[in-house]
């Protein structure tokens, strides 16, 4: 080859090559490489995969399930014979073994409180808590609410990992979420699903003070998810998983977590006053349908239908009166029965709301003062053995061999309440409440607090002999 062809064509290449580098060096210029994400910017950028268009539930799988832990529970022995057999039998009371329970719960604050379901620990003797770094703690049973469902835990130690509540308000029906828990005891489990449905009452919980009003998703849930975590795509919790609609007991296609909105004010009181401090509105309600409508000359099917109004209730005070159909709460539109139990569940007695309701075809506004289960606007502590007026001590082994009995509660003292209204008479020994065994205060506590429609049915003794039966509301006469 011609030596002037060849370092002609070298030096084609060589300006070629500085051209090219500088052109690159110039577009480099006018887009800098952009900064390092932080840490929030993760979260909000790993929900969407941009390659693909799918949703990337990757982070909020691998941080949530730090935080979800495996509820262990231990029944210890109890008295398998009743007291049927106790007074009409051979008279031996035998015991069965010690059973394990287990469920899930969801670590919500760095010094080991954790929010779970009430039926998963609810009567236990003992209740165990295993982390996702397998540490084991023994946990106390900080308070309960038969409700919603809803317990709160607390285990000793700081710095756990917590996680961030959400907001179910926020949620769409379509929205990708995660059910983290333990299902058959395997621990740890993730699966995803999408909201299919919202302020969802399946009638699972029963009594007139029960409040459902469900998140429903077709996430996998089995026995042992009970008490675990509902996951937004941005890791956070905004439902505790609850119950799952089935004919064989295991998944099969769609379950029921409680949402943000309810429990983050039971778990809130459940801290700071040991049960839940209930706002009533003092009205009886049912959802308007079309036949309802239809009855009722109804422009639009939409609203919450009043039956009744109790007298001297939040309701009646404000003018609010039977026939009304309840459209609005402080804004937020109202058209279930389940979601006004669901917004209401969110205040405290003596919280001020505006209502906005449908009488004889015109919109009217009413201010009222929401007021507790006996009608006051006070906090109440510990409510429900209060309402019964009484002082309690134990009986002696003595006195339960001479009546034949094997527990009970003496009613020691009494004052102004339930009891005394019921005709209970000081002396009485209280056997059982509502078929469940009473030897302590706290047996009545965990009795009342399980009570479902306010009825109570007390099975007891005299020191005579006299066996007596009574039975009364804990709702305000």
């Amino acid at each position: 080859m011609n030596s002037k062809v060849f370092f002609g064509r070298l030096l084609t290449a060589i300006l070629g090559g500085l051209i090219a580098v500088s052109i690159f060096i110039y577009l480099e210029k006018r887009d800098p490489e952009p900064e390092s994400s932080s840490f929030t910017d993760q979260k909000l950028t790993t929900t969407t995969n941009l390659d693909t268009g799918l949703v990337d539930l990757s982070y909020a799988a691998e941080t949530s399930v730090k935080s979800v832990v495996h509820v262990k529970t231990l029944y210890g022995e109890q008295p398998s014979s009743s007291i049927y057999d106790f007074f009409f039998g051979n008279g031996r009371s035998y015991h069965s073994q010690p059973t394990m329970g287990a469920g899930s719960g969801v670590i919500i604050s760095k010094d080991g409180y954790i929010v779970t379901n009430n039926h998963v620990v609810k009567q236990s003797d003992r209740i165990e808590v295993v982390l996702h770094d397998k540490r084991v703690f023994e946990a106390k049973l900080i308070g309960q609410d038969a409700s919603t469902d809803i317990a709160l835990l607390k285990i000793k130690g700081d710095d756990f990992p917590k996680m961030d509540i959400g907001d179910s308000d926020a949620l769409k029906l379509g929205e990708w979420v995660l059910a983290v828990g333990n299902p058959f005891n395997l621990t740890s489990t993730v699966t995803a699903g999408i909201i299919s449905a919202k302020s969802r009452n399946i009638g699972i919980m029963g009594g007139r003070m029960s409040i459902e009003s469900f998140l429903q998703t077709d996430a996998a849930v089995n026995p042992g998810n009970s008490g675990g975590a509902l996951v937004n795509a941005q890791g956070e919790l905004v439902g505790i998983n609850t119950a799952i609609e089935s004919r064989t007991g295991s998944y099969s296609g769609y379950s029921f977590a409680i949402p943000e909105s309810i429990f983050k004010k039971v778990i809130a009181d459940l801290k700071k006053y040991g049960e839940v401090q209930r706002a009533f509105l003092g009205v009886s309600i049912r959802s308007v349908d079309a036949d309802l409508a239809k009855k009722l000359k109804l422009e639009e099917i939409t609203g919450v239908y009043i039956d009744g109004v109790n007298m001297k209730g939040a309701a009646d005070e404000a003018g609010i009166r039977s026939g009304d159909v309840i459209i609005e709460i402080n804004n937020k539109k109202i058209n279930t029965s389940s979601e006004l139990q669901e917004q209401i569940s969110q205040y405290a007695p003596g919280d001020k709301i505006n209502i906005l309701v449908k009488r004889e075809g015109k919109k009217k506004h009413f201010d009222l003062t929401l007021r507790n289960m006996i009608g006051g606007t006070q906090l109440i502590k510990d409510n429900q053995i209060d309402l019964l007026g009484a002082e309690f001590q134990k009986i002696s082994k003595k006195e339960m061999y001479s009546l034949r009995i094997p527990y009970g509660m003496r009613v020691s003292k009494l004052v102004d309440g339930k009891l005394k209204h019921a005709g209970i008479k000081k002396g009485y020994i209280i056997i059982s409440i509502n078929n469940k065994p009473v030897s302590s205060e706290d047996d009545i506590r965990r009795a009342l607090s399980e009570i479902e429609d306010e009825g109570v049915f007390i099975s007891g003794i005299y020191p005579n002999g006299l066996h007596k039966y009574y039975a009364f509301s804990l709702v305000q006469d």
